[in-house]
């Protein structure tokens, strides 16, 4: 049994990630903003946690994940609004990997996207820019740090059921390019790579595709 605290616990997701943990054992809180959504998260099996990671600063974040052994980030402003989406993508989520370490809870995985990073191509004047520059800065602050971390980059996300197998450039043995996969499969990724250790210190970008999640993450 693990006790996970996910963030951005109302999101899509993580709706879908919750019940996954809660019926294998785990103890897991959702941390969202808006109280509304508390019942929501609630029957998912998780804690409902009425937080604004926008708001809380490093120690106050830091108490939050204590007692906890791992972190899913899986939190988002949703674009729109440039400095918002600066301030929960880049800042929000350099607080809590800042917080996880101060609290000693090793163990992160964090939810960008294909393509992420310094060199994701994406033009100043596009409106996707705002986040590919914020999601670029937070995972470089968490690969930089000492956890044990996780950089999921799932593709297009879909409502699709979940197949339960992915597609992977390790997996495949060779380049994979950006496609589709479903929130579902999403949620079943982030479930097992919190008990496969060989997922430490990796970035996984992936697809749906033929091969059982668990398969695929250990070609990794």
């Amino acid at each position: 049994m693990a006790r996970v605290v996910i963030f951005g616990g109302h999101g899509k997701v993580a709706l879908l990630l919750s019940p996954i943990l809660s019926e294998r054992g785990d103890q897991v809180t959702s941390v969202f903003r808006n109280p509304d959504h508390s019942e929501e998260v609630a029957v998912t099996g998780a804690v409902p946690v009425v937080a604004d990671i926008e708001q809380l600063d490093t120690d106050a974040l830091a108490k939050l994940v204590t007692g906890h052994d791992a972190v899913v980030f899986s939190a988002g402003a949703g674009g729109g609004n440039p400095a918002r989406t600066y301030a929960v993508d880049r800042d929000g989520a350099i607080r809590v990997i800042d917080a996880a370490g101060q609290a000693g809870v090793r163990r992160f995985v964090m939810v960008s996207y294909f393509g992420a990073g310094p060199g994701h191509g994406v033009a100043e004047d596009d409106g996707f820019f705002p986040y590919a520059q914020a999601k670029a800065a937070a995972d470089a602050h968490l690969r930089a740090s000492d956890l044990d971390w996780t950089v999921l980059g799932p593709s297009r996300l879909t409502l699709e059921p979940a197949s339960g197998r992915i597609e992977t450039g390790a997996a495949a043995q060779r380049h994979v390019e950006k496609a589709a996969v479903s929130r579902g499969n999403v949620a079943q990724v982030i479930a097992a790579c919190l008990i496969e250790d060989t997922t430490i210190r990796r970035t996984i970008e992936f697809n749906d595709g033929p091969t059982p999640i668990e398969e695929a993450l250990r070609a990794v």
